[in-house]
């Protein structure tokens, strides 16, 4: 599947699913997310802003695994980062674009794929006033996170659709690189994306619109293409 340019107005994109990402493509948590991060931190003697700086895109278990180097005290720990990022989730807001895009769609025709676990996702997507996802895949349903494609090939394949007929939204480089692996065509969202290396990245999600199996981008939103 490739991407068909339009070079006066838009950008076309032939798919049957739309897979997204959750924090950063759907919602803004970033201040849930630092605020969490940054106490947990300084709980355990760590910089805050080193380890806010590392959690984008991750699983909080895989985040645990590499900060808190006795294995007995992981549990405890992951338990409470869980605990406080659910706490904080009632800051998160959707970000431009989603409400109207998700509500646009077939609800047949997407879902959600994040390195949060359900609870966390599902707080993060009702405070920010989004549908709850036909298919929602978390950290508790994947045996490896983002990079690895395991999320998106598990989102395709409950929708009903080969990965490579779907297109995934990603604003991280683990997310990015999960939705390539997974063999399919990668939207970036947002500026930090630029830093991915999806080949297409848009603003955010306005302007974007699924019609008859066709994705279409307006030209006036497309950071790269």
């Amino acid at each position: 599947m490739t991407a068909q340019p339009h070079p006066a107005s838009a950008l076309d994109i032939p798919c049957d699913g739309l897979l997204f990402d959750n924090d950063g493509v759907l919602v803004d948590s970033d201040h849930g997310v630092d605020r969490a991060w940054s106490q947990w931190a300084r709980d355990r003697g760590l910089p805050p802003e080193q380890v806010t700086a590392m959690v984008h895109g991750r699983r909080s278990a895989d985040t645990v695994a590499l900060l808190v180097t006795d294995p007995d005290e992981r549990p405890a720990a992951l338990a409470a980062i869980d605990r406080m990022e659910v706490e904080a989730a009632g800051t998160t807001t959707a970000l431009p674009g989603a409400l109207g895009l998700l509500t646009s769609l077939p609800r047949e025709r997407w879902a959600v794929v994040t390195s949060g676990v359900t609870l966390l996702a599902r707080a993060r997507l009702a405070a920010a006033g989004l549908p709850t996802p036909p298919v929602l895949i978390t950290a508790d349903d994947v045996s490896h996170g983002k990079p690895a494609p395991d999320g998106y090939r598990a989102a395709a394949r409950k929708l009903g659709f080969a990965p490579a007929r779907t297109v995934v939204f990603e604003d991280s480089a683990a997310g990015a690189a999960a939705g390539a692996a997974a063999g399919a065509v990668v939207v970036g969202v947002g500026r930090r994306a630029l830093a991915t290396h999806a080949p297409v990245v848009v603003r955010d999600l306005r302007g974007l619109a699924w019609h008859d199996g066709v994705l279409s981008l307006a030209a006036a939103d497309l950071l790269r293409r």
